[in-house]
């Protein structure tokens, strides 16, 4: 580990030890907002470490800021980093200047259409967008479409925009947004703008989950080593022992394939990597999540221990932004479409 990583991880996880105790969690699962949180992470720059320095980033490589990613969701924060580094990374891909706070993007879901029109003061959209991530708490989203045929990134406010708020399985907000001719802050072309949204969406649930999965694997650990039946801990069984390598193994293959698909992203996401990275650690995801509940047994379904907290993100996020047969799709199409000559390649610069 480098030494920028190294004070990296000791100042998030510093945040995290200090402002993500269960009862944050908790109150944010009944829609408070973890102010002392989000007021952490934005002081020592978290919130814009994916963005390029000449945009207002904190300077650090996008690797690293991925690596924050994956440790807030190791720790199972209930903040909107990854919808604000997604939104400012699209903003500033599109040349728009990136707002402070908490930001989230619209559309998320494939079957939403949010319509762009040119007005004489500028431009405006039109159109529900379901299940938007952290939607009734942010004050502003980027909204991607197309305007003339080409596509576009805007900015646009969504203070009192959200209708009906529902919740993911992890407890997080998904709100209904509702536009008639709204005004967009900002607006600027940006190259295959809803592709890109959804691509680098699915790379960052890819990086979130990596992290709950190792959280996963350190509690079925402890538990399995604490855990005493028949006079020895559960861990000295051959079937628990088997059962804990399996999931071993599915955390270390989706934590290399999350690690190849950022390496492959730092300017813009791949594709090629994303569609294994959110196929892979989307399959390690729900094989990993009941294998850690089958190890606590019925201690890992009551709220009053923590695994609950990191196994619901797993099952929430593998289906957000292209669950795993939706990538393996569009991966195998994509191998299809360059011939037999070029799997080869594809395949070793991962």
């Amino acid at each position: 580990m480098s030494e920028i990583r190294d004070d990296l991880l000791k100042t998030v996880d510093r945040i995290f030890d200090e402002h993500c105790q269960k009862s944050v969690r908790e109150s944010a699962e009944a829609g408070e907002w973890p102010a002392a949180l989000w007021q952490a992470l934005e002081e020592v720059g978290v919130t814009r470490a994916a963005l390029p320095e000449g945009a207002g980033g904190s300077g650090i490589e996008f690797e690293d800021a991925m690596f924050a990613l994956r440790r807030s969701a190791y720790h199972a924060a209930p903040v909107p980093l990854a919808e604000t580094m997604l939104a400012g990374r699209l903003l500033a891909a599109a040349g728009i200047a990136v707002p402070e706070g908490g930001l989230t993007v619209a559309p998320v879901q494939r079957n939403d259409q949010l319509k762009l029109a040119k007005e004489a003061s500028g431009a405006t959209v039109s159109g529900t967008a379901h299940r938007v991530p952290w939607g009734n708490l942010c004050a502003h989203a980027v909204v991607v479409g197309e305007l003339d045929g080409i596509g576009v990134a805007g900015l646009i406010s969504i203070v009192g925009a959200a209708g009906s708020v529902e919740r993911n399985l992890a407890g997080e907000p998904r709100a209904l947004l509702r536009f008639e001719r709204a005004p967009l802050i900002a607006f600027a072309p940006l190259e295959g703008a809803l592709s890109r949204l959804e691509t680098e969406g699915a790379l960052y649930r890819s990086v979130q989950m990596a992290g709950a999965l190792e959280r996963t694997l350190e509690y079925a650990l402890l538990y399995a080593n604490e855990r005493v039946q028949f006079g020895r801990p559960i861990a000295k069984f051959q079937a628990i022992q088997h059962m804990l390598a399996v999931l071993a193994g599915h955390v270390a293959a989706a934590s290399a394939a999350a690690d190849a698909a950022v390496e492959t992203s730092g300017i813009a996401p791949d594709e090629f990597g994303v569609s294994v990275g959110k196929s892979r650690i989307g399959e390690a995801a729900g094989k990993g999540a009941e294998i850690a509940h089958q190890v606590h047994g019925a201690m890992g379904y009551t709220r009053e221990h923590n695994l609950h907290y990191s196994t619901r993100r797993l099952w929430s996020w593998r289906d957000e932004f292209g669950n795993e047969s939706y990538w393996q799709t569009r991966l195998g199409r994509a191998v299809a479409a360059q011939g037999a000559d070029a799997l080869w390649p594809m395949l070793s610069r991962l």
